[in-house]
């Protein structure tokens, strides 16, 4: 089981996109969309500071390494919840585990085995530190009970040397198009490479070939 394409779209939302490495509101170092090293490399601790020069490089990667650490994040929460899940149910989820962790010790997940989805809902809001995540968690709720998703465009954050984000402004937003085209981005598949017969050493095919364009040439 994945995430909708709604899904993806709310938690790029939540996250937000910084493409470049900063300080969360833990004092952690962060990339992209909500990177940490606890998800794997790169390290954003370890990153050159400030934005790239190249902008729309700085998107990519965001969208690369946020790529590469949904997959672990769908897999703990298939892991945790043993019951059947809708599709809104398992984005919110994701979401939800995606920002805490907390998936496995979370009380909602032990209300969503014991099949009390009311109280499993209403557990999403135990998870309310710093006071900011709030509108976050109860997003999160309203989308496990009833399927309701945000929409509009996707903000771009600017960080300077020092890790600090500038939310005054964003320098960009994506469109939920663009963004889906990111996030459905993989490297294209390198084209096969042709051995030759056993059978015919590589010097024989190179005469071979030498004698067919002296024919062309001379017909």
């Amino acid at each position: 089981m994945h995430m909708t394409d709604r899904g993806l779209l709310a938690l790029v939302r939540h996250e937000g996109l910084v493409p470049g490495p900063y300080l969360d509101v833990k004092q952690v170092w962060t990339f992209g969309i909500g990177h940490t090293a606890a998800a794997g490399p790169p390290d954003p601790a370890t990153m050159p500071r400030g934005m790239s020069a190249d902008l729309d490089a700085g998107i990519r990667e965001a969208f690369r390494v946020f790529r590469a650490d949904l997959a672990a994040y769908e897999a703990a929460v298939l892991r945790a919840v043993k019951v059947p899940l809708a599709p809104h149910e398992f984005d919110a989820l994701v979401s939800f585990h995606y920002n805490t962790g907390g998936i496995v010790k979370a009380a909602l997940t032990r209300h969503l085995n014991a099949g009390n989805r009311v109280a499993a809902g209403n557990a999403f809001l135990n998870w309310r530190r710093p006071a900011s995540i709030i509108p976050r968690r109860e997003a999160e709720r309203d989308l496990f009970r009833h399927g309701r998703y945000p929409r509009g465009t996707i903000p771009v954050w600017s960080v300077d040397r020092t890790g600090r984000v500038d939310f005054s402004r964003p320098i960009r937003r994506l469109t939920e198009d663009e963004a889906l085209a990111l996030l459905r981005r993989s490297p294209l598949p390198r084209p096969p490479v042709l051995d030759p017969a056993p059978d015919m050493p590589t010097g024989w095919l190179a005469r071979l070939a030498v004698f067919f364009a002296t024919l062309i040439r001379r017909a």
